[in-house]
């Protein structure tokens, strides 16, 4: 028998999950002790150029021994269909029921080890560990037994994983084309660290015999053994990702950038380097954990999505190439050549090609509908505003389900975020500070109800679990309501206040503000001549040095 879940699997991977191939994600961990409250946070930016659509998936019994389900590639194409088991458990976007959340960033690795004969895309893993596990070290033996079963077929990927309890990392790569199974490690992040991780296999020497603390396929070493990947008589111990993820000046930059600045935020004391996020010459791999300083609350983890190296000699806000009104953005390619030279721009953790991003809340102390939290964002993390979705709710809020990536509309959340973000760059220091006054507003509300909204939530959860659904599922959708309508009113204010170049003053009247001094002596540099006015009435050079 095969169920009607599939349909709506493939909903969700078509508009949620999946996406055009970017390896462009980034995730942070942080474990009940490095957290102010005692919630277990895990995050993801989903990257790249798609419109997402968010879904629910409702718990469903699966009977008979004939039960299956068909699995669908984003494109359509049916890839296979495995054995149902006997329940699901209902998913909101990427937490189930039980607080569990995932996220993943890819790292390809190898090409070789890619495998199109496999069954299992990373999303579709994803998805059914959501469905099937009801703790993270029980998400992470399903997708090794269902790869197993059935095969990968994505590259290299590390997933993200959080319950009430604990966080764990898990990173999984492909045996080859023709090859079965996966190759895989997963450690439990220890009590009071965060983690971070960006497009970069990061697991190095891992314990073999802890498995309390670290899972693994039976051949892990062997077969990289078997490809000449390491050398057991070498003296060196076995490293997940130097053998499976080796890797280059420009990767290591592109990717350990990110880790090197969210460490560096959460623990200044440690005096970490951005030496080899440069790739520099005998620079030490970052931690694969550490102890921040002072333990993070959820505001803390907003902000650290938000990072453009701020405040460092990275900052993506200075210089020439951020434009005259400092826009952290960089258009794609993110490589490029000059004279047969070949250049990189930076790669921040908040991109303009986020589709969506969450940050899980799972906590211990309270029940499952009510202890879940995913705070969702669409578009840019630097410009979004993240709202709550209770893992109790039954359905996803409608502000966030419509629209699609062909045309724009103001039903559609994504685009309204898309709009201002990207209407923002045309003065962006003036801009952001009118956006970080609306989404600081409506953030630091949603995180003020939390304690009311979830005593509520409690007492409705003893004494009449289906008015507590109702209860959730509403203010999730008021809070998505709320966050939306304040987006349009953004949009329009901005286009209305900074209009032509001009910036609207208090009293509604436009005003000439011009361009900033150190940008303007940089143009001056490369054309000294040209806009000086005691020039005028002379001959102009009709070529001009840029």
């Amino acid at each position: 028998m095969k169920t009607r879940l599939h349909i709506l699997a493939v909903l969700l991977l078509a508009s949620v999950i999946a996406k055009p191939h970017a390896v462009a994600c980034t995730n942070f961990l942080v474990t009940k002790g490095a957290s102010a409250d005692g919630s277990v946070i895990i995050t993801y930016t989903c990257d790249g150029e798609f419109h997402p659509r968010m879904r629910y998936l409702p718990a469903e019994d699966h009977e008979g021994e004939d039960a299956f389900e068909e699995l669908t590639h984003w494109t359509g194409e049916v890839v296979g269909k495995i054995r149902q088991v006997p329940h699901t458990y209902a998913v909101v976007q990427l937490m189930n029921e039980h607080q569990v959340a995932i996220g993943e960033t890819t790292w390809d690795g190898r090409e070789e080890l890619h495998n199109p004969d496999g069954m299992l895309h990373y999303w579709m893993l994803m998805r059914l560990a959501l469905q099937r596990a009801k703790t993270a070290r029980e998400a992470i033996e399903t997708m090794g037994a269902l790869v197993a079963a059935y095969g990968y077929r994505s590259t290299g990927e590390s997933m993200v994983i959080a319950d009430p309890d604990e966080a764990w990392i898990m990173e999984i790569v492909g045996p080859g084309k023709g090859g079965t199974g996966a190759i895989w490690v997963a450690l439990k992040v220890p009590d009071g660290s965060v983690c971070a991780y960006a497009n970069k296999s990061r697991i190095g020497a891992f314990p073999l015999d802890d498995p309390e603390n670290c899972l693994y396929s039976p051949d892990v070493i062997s077969f990289a053994v078997e490809q000449g990947y390491y050398d057991p008589e070498s003296g060196v111990p076995f490293s997940f990702r130097d053998a499976y993820c080796p890797a280059s000046p420009q990767k290591i930059g592109y990717t350990s950038t990110r880790v090197w600045s969210l460490y560096n935020r959460c623990a200044p004391s440690l005096g970490l380097t951005a030496d080899y996020s440069r790739a520099a010459a005998g620079a030490a791999h970052y931690p694969l954990w550490i102890t921040p300083d002072e333990k993070l609350t959820m505001a803390d983890v907003f902000d650290l999505m938000r990072d453009h190296y701020e405040g460092t000699a990275l900052d993506m806000t200075k210089g020439v190439d951020a434009g005259p009104f400092g826009t952290p953005n960089r258009w794609r390619p993110m490589t490029f050549t000059v004279d047969d030279e070949l250049y990189s721009w930076e790669r921040p953790i908040s991109t303009q090609q986020t589709g969506f991003s969450i940050v899980a809340q799972s906590r211990s102390w309270l029940p499952d509908p009510v202890g879940g939290v995913l705070w969702y964002g669409v578009d840019d993390t630097d410009g979004t505003c993240y709202v709550p979705m209770y893992c109790g709710i039954d359905q996803a809020p409608e502000a966030f389900t419509r629209g699609s990536f062909e045309r724009f509309s103001w039903d559609s959340a994504w685009w309204i975020f898309n709009l201002v973000a990207n209407y923002a760059n045309l003065k962006y220091a003036y801009m952001i500070e009118d956006i970080r006054e609306v989404q600081s507003a409506l953030e630091g509300r949603f995180l003020a109800q939390q304690p009311a909204v979830d005593a509520t939530a409690l007492a409705l959860h003893r004494t009449d679990p289906a008015l507590m659904t109702r209860y959730l599922t509403d203010y999730s959708a008021s809070c998505s309501d709320q966050t939306v309508k304040s987006w349009q009113n953004l949009a329009e204010h901005l286009i209305t206040k900074y209009n032509d170049g001009y910036v609207r003053n208090e009293k509604g009247r436009p005003e000439e503000v011009g361009y900033p001094e150190d940008w303007l002596r940089h143009v001056l540099e490369l054309r000294p001549e040209q806009f000086k006015l005691d020039n005028r009435g002379k001959a102009v050079e009709t070529e001009l040095s840029y």
